[in-house]
């Protein structure tokens, strides 16, 4: 009987997830798209700030993201479904201004929001409105970002550090799997990498090199997870008024793009990880990702932080994965799952995700290099 019950309700919910995130997938292209054709749009993201803080004034919901939704599972609260129009609009606005954001945080919002009322109207008890919360998360990832077992997995793993919901792994993978396949369906995409100078025999220097790599990659995690606290709670310190504080993070980002003279780090960079999965990166770029997202976000544009971390990491492992012996390609894949599990504090997630980007190649290599960098990252995280 429950395993009927979670049949129903998780095929339903991955069904919605998969729709709403092919929608938005093609919204956010479709955004970026037209930035590229109309440079000048570029000067319009303060004015979309201004407008993005307007509507959630008025709409009256909470803009703290991802957070949000983690907290209304924990608390059993039903997330308004007004979130998901608004959310949704603003993260498209986001990139049309050319703020450095990314989108799969959005679409987990948007999962969870979608799910939350689902289970609502499904007039679920508090256990099982939780769980088809966290199939909403799994849904929305996976549909936008076509990794279906680390969506599942990060659902469940990313609620609470160092717990994992076993109870909602059914769920969660068909939800996932369901939303991938819709979303495939309606024009998304699967997100691979081919990686080059991945070892393919093992020995003790090259531990030595992984576990160095490792350390760095954890303390680069704490850092971003520092910078991106720091820079949002010192706008809002020194700029109170909310209007002027995102007008205000949207102009320096502007003024940051035109002296940069590139529009790498406007949006949220798949370009540019594609670039560094084949070894080339220059090495000041995650630093400047690193700023602009944490400005962008902090001030309270939408979007999301996590393609921005992937960003940061593989840009990382191509510019100095050479100082560790290391080929810059094989690097920019360690620094891409090792900095995302040292922000996220998810390591069996991160190593779904290094299977699914990376086929599986010397996986118990991107294991190691993790597995470090979530030890050594300590209580860091983003959420």
């Amino acid at each position: 009987r429950v395993f009927a019950k979670w049949l129903v309700i998780a095929s339903v919910t991955g069904a919605a997830g998969g729709l709403i995130g092919a929608a938005f997938h093609l919204s956010v292209d479709g955004a970026n798209g037209l930035r590229a054709s109309f440079p000048w749009l570029l000067w319009l993201l303060p004015a979309i700030g201004v407008l993005i803080a307007l509507i959630y004034r008025y709409t009256h919901l909470e803009s703290e993201g991802t957070n949000a939704v983690i907290d209304s599972i924990h608390l059993g609260e039903r997330i308004p479904l007004a979130l998901v129009p608004v959310i949704f609009a603003s993260t498209v606005l986001t990139h049309l201004g050319g703020g450095s954001a990314g989108r799969e945080g959005a679409a987990i919002q948007l999962g969870g929001a979608i799910s939350g009322n689902i289970g609502h109207w499904m007039r679920l008890d508090d256990k099982d409105s939780r769980t088809i919360m966290m199939c909403g998360m799994a849904a929305g990832f996976a549909a936008l970002f076509g990794t279906p077992l680390a969506a599942s997995v990060f659902a469940m793993e990313v609620i609470s550090v160092g717990v994992m919901y076993y109870a909602a792994l059914f769920p969660c993978v068909l939800a996932s799997v369901i939303a991938h396949y819709v979303a495939l369906s309606l024009g998304g995409a699967t997100t691979a990498f081919a990686l080059s100078g991945v070892p393919q025999e093992v020995e003790p220097l090259l531990l030595v090199k992984l576990v160095l790599f490792g350390v760095v990659c954890a303390v680069l995690s704490a850092a971003v997870c520092i910078v991106f606290h720091r820079i949002g709670h010192l706008f809002k310190k020194y700029i109170p008024n909310q209007y002027l504080c995102i007008a205000v993070g949207g102009l320096v980002v502007v003024i940051a793009s035109l002296m940069l003279g590139t529009r790498d780090y406007n949006g949220a960079g798949m370009e540019v990880i594609e670039r560094a999965v084949a070894g080339e990166a220059g090495y000041a770029a995650f630093f400047i990702k690193l700023v602009l997202t944490a400005v962008t976000i902090g001030v309270g544009y939408k979007g999301g932080e996590i393609v921005p971390v992937l960003f940061i990491g593989a840009t990382f492992g191509a510019a100095y994965g050479g100082f560790f012996g290391l080929s810059p390609s094989f690097a920019a894949g360690l620094g891409m799952t090792a900095v995302f599990c040292g922000v996220t504090n998810s390591p069996l997630t991160s190593i779904l995700l290094a299977f699914e980007l990376f086929g599986g190649q010397s996986l118990a290599l991107f294991a190691l290099v993790i597995a470090i960098s979530y030890m050594l990252s300590g209580y860091y995280g983003l959420y």
